[in-house]
């Protein structure tokens, strides 16, 4: 640890055991702030060097090692910008990085996640007997597997257009939040999904263009996002799982699967598009080789 930082911090901590804080908080104050000033020594920053962007790469870099939670990333963040705010005060700072320094609102908790064991058990339940049944559990199977398959919101699956699907590649471009536009990858299972809807589609709806929008009702108009909701429902129902499944749910799903099997946050925080969410943001890019390497590694139906 550079001397500099060490003294400072043996000066800040003084002056909080005279304002009688805790032990445990102090020790709490001494052990994140050693952390993060090992961090900067690591890539090499003295204290005035330190901006904003290098305290996020940290956080994020905390995230990702330890799977920290919110309630832990925002002491971190408390004690660095008290330090930081100190140092300021005492003038060994000019700047101080942290102080329009924000992160995002703690999310909301999750729904009930289902296991894979029962995705599964949606995604391949038998066949309908009937003609006109059949069909639409090959559009909605098509559905099924691409919100499991890649994350999708519910808008992105609805507004997803032929050209936006690369079946060589098996890569899928996506209009997320923002008008962000990002490019991740889908499974075989739903590669051949897709393919199979394909075939109905050209019965339904006759020419396939590039600009046609991939999911569509027997009349040949795109589905609504209620509409969609309405046969996800349907379908797990058919399933008969017991669950109130909807679109929201698959795509966290996805997220948790691919979390526990990889545990490579960075790529699924790319795929599902969260580039605001503060605590696991991306710093750096993530080429999409990389991205389809974790995908196929990790996703259980790849």
């Amino acid at each position: 640890m550079n001397i500099n930082n060490h003294q400072l911090l043996n000066m800040w901590l003084k002056e909080r055991i005279i304002q009688n804080q805790s032990e445990h908080t102090i020790h709490a104050y001494q052990r994140d702030l050693t952390d993060f000033f090992m961090f900067c020594e690591v890539k090499k920053l003295d204290l005035i060097e330190i901006e904003a962007s290098d305290l996020r790469e940290y956080l994020a870099y905390k995230v990702e090692q330890s799977n920290l939670s919110s309630s832990s990333i925002q002491r971190m963040l408390s004690a660095i910008r008290q330090f930081m705010k100190w140092a300021q005060q005492s003038n060994y700072l000019n700047m101080n990085p942290t102080e329009d320094f924000k992160l995002k609102r703690k999310a909301r908790p999750l729904p009930g996640m289902i296991d894979i064991e029962t995705v599964n058990q949606i995604l391949d339940q038998p066949v309908p007997e009937k003609i006109k049944d059949q069909q639409l559990w090959i559009r909605d199977k098509a559905m099924l597997e691409l919100l499991y398959s890649s994350g999708l919101r519910l808008a992105e699956l609805q507004s997803l257009k032929m050209n936006d699907l690369d079946f060589k590649r098996q890569l899928l471009r996506v209009t997320g939040k923002g008008n962000k536009t990002r490019v991740i990858p889908f499974g075989s299972k739903a590669k051949h999904s897709l393919i199979e809807w394909l075939k109905i589609y050209t019965i339904w709806k006759g020419k396939v263009l590039p600009v046609s929008p991939v999911f569509v009702s027997q009349h040949g108009g795109a589905l609504t996002p209620r509409q969609i909701e309405s046969r996800v429902k349907i379908q797990a129902h058919r399933a008969g799982v017991n669950v109130d499944l909807h679109p929201h749910l698959l795509r966290h799903c996805f997220a948790s699967h691919m979390l526990s099997a990889s545990g490579d946050l960075r790529s699924v925080q790319e795929m599902l598009g969260h580039t605001n969410l503060s605590t696991t943001q991306i710093y750096t890019h993530i080429d999409f080789d990389h991205l389809a390497q974790t995908y196929d590694k990790a996703h259980p139906r790849a």
